[in-house]
């Protein structure tokens, strides 16, 4: 048996916030465009190496953002509102920035909570003729930067139809589920151009699955999902912050290759999977809490995960509860915290050391970690 462990995100600003300094020395004209760019690929390699040497098997790409990862997944569908008169294909740096943070001419797109946590994400603008079209050079460009490093990747994209719900209409009341048919091509064809880089797992993220969905939107994911099967990228499709035992039926019926469940907010959705997922698909359960700065009891975490590797074998991944985005980067570099706090504690990097730590230990045994998990029961 060979546990497979992923992350869905890691933290982008830096330990040392290098990404938010860098950026606000652009906005006051004291750092160049190429300053931000090679900030940016110094965080990303140390995300990488992070998550390298903590056991992690897969790699996020597509997590990393300059400013918000909604905001980059219009701009990779080439959903940028009208108003601004900015050309997708082409859009500079400082008109990146302009979306989000609005110019003389025109405000910024508005900001709310991610689901519900405390993230704000940049809300779409959903206009009866909003055009799509695919701009993916970005997105490209990050995942042969980690496989010329020799990552194995795993782009994570927030789904179609979340990226519609969570939108807001503007111009007049219609259906924004009238756009699926002119946003859902060009998902084919990011997905195709994705694929054509050699890779083998694509994780997209569908949040409001654990929403109350009218049946007009739950009747919808069969669609989606059976045209983006097509492209022959093996899917995981995400989900956090809630359960989504009730869509079992659904979700075994959907042709994606396996689910992320988040196992801290809804952990007891971890038995309605385990017992009734179709044998064709992975399970990805998230049993670190990406959403607080507390250390795992990594025994609770193995004795709810060793009854399902018994069972599922290579078919279960291990994960945190959704990205670890919503956590601070890394306790290390933390200064002013006393030793016994920190005993307690557990960010982004030390997160990572714990999904290694239980990968580690349903590989090979507790005998293999032993004293991570006599420090996580002194903690405890």
């Amino acid at each position: 048996m060979a546990i497979t462990t992923h992350i869905s995100g890691f933290p982008r600003v830096g330990a040392k916030r290098e990404l938010k300094f860098c950026v606000e020395k652009y906005w006051k004209g004291e750092a160049s465009e190429q300053d931000v760019l090679s900030t940016s690929a110094q965080i990303r390699k140390i995300n990488r190496d992070l998550q390298k040497s903590a056991g992690i098997d897969l790699v996020p790409v597509g997590d990393f953002s300059l400013y918000d990862h909604v905001l980059d997944t219009q701009v990779l569908v080439g959903a940028i509102p009208a108003r601004f008169g900015f050309d997708a294909q082409n859009l500079s740096m400082k008109q990146y920035f302009e979306l989000a943070r609005g110019n003389k001419e025109q405000p910024a797109l508005e900001m709310t909570k991610w689901v519900d946590t405390n993230y704000h994400y940049l809300v779409p603008e959903w206009h009866e003729n909003t055009t799509f079209q695919a701009v993916s050079g970005s997105l490209k460009a990050q995942i042969q930067e980690a496989q010329a490093d020799g990552f194995q990747v795993k782009p994570t994209i927030v789904g179609a139809l979340s990226l519609l719900w969570l939108g807001k209409t503007k111009g007049g009341d219609f259906n924004r589920l009238n756009l699926l048919d002119k946003l859902l091509p060009v998902f084919v064809e990011i997905l195709n151009e994705i694929k054509s880089l050699g890779v083998e797992w694509v994780q997209i993220d569908e949040p409001i699955l654990a929403l109350d969905l009218p049946s007009e939107w739950l009747s919808q994911f069969q669609k989606v999902y059976g045209e983006l099967a097509k492209t022959g990228v093996k899917i995981l499709l995400g989900t956090y912050f809630g359960s989504v035992a009730e869509h079992i039926d659904l979700i075994n019926h959907l042709p994606v290759a396996g689910v992320h469940i988040d196992g801290v907010r809804a952990p007891e959705q971890i038995a309605s999977f385990s017992g009734s997922l179709k044998e064709d698909k992975i399970l990805s359960v998230g049993v670190i809490d990406g959403r607080n700065v507390w250390r795992a009891n990594l025994r609770q975490a193995f004795d709810t995960l060793k009854p399902l590797a018994d069972k599922l074998g290579d078919r279960l991944w291990v994960s945190a509860s959704c990205s670890l985005l919503h956590s601070p980067q890394d306790l290390g570099v933390e200064e002013k915290l006393s030793a016994d706090i920190k005993e307690w504690l557990a960010f982004g990097v030390q997160k990572l050391h714990e999904i290694g730590t239980l990968k580690t230990a349903l590989n090979n045994g507790l005998d293999a970690v032993a004293n991570e998990f006599a420090a996580s029961d002194k903690a405890a």
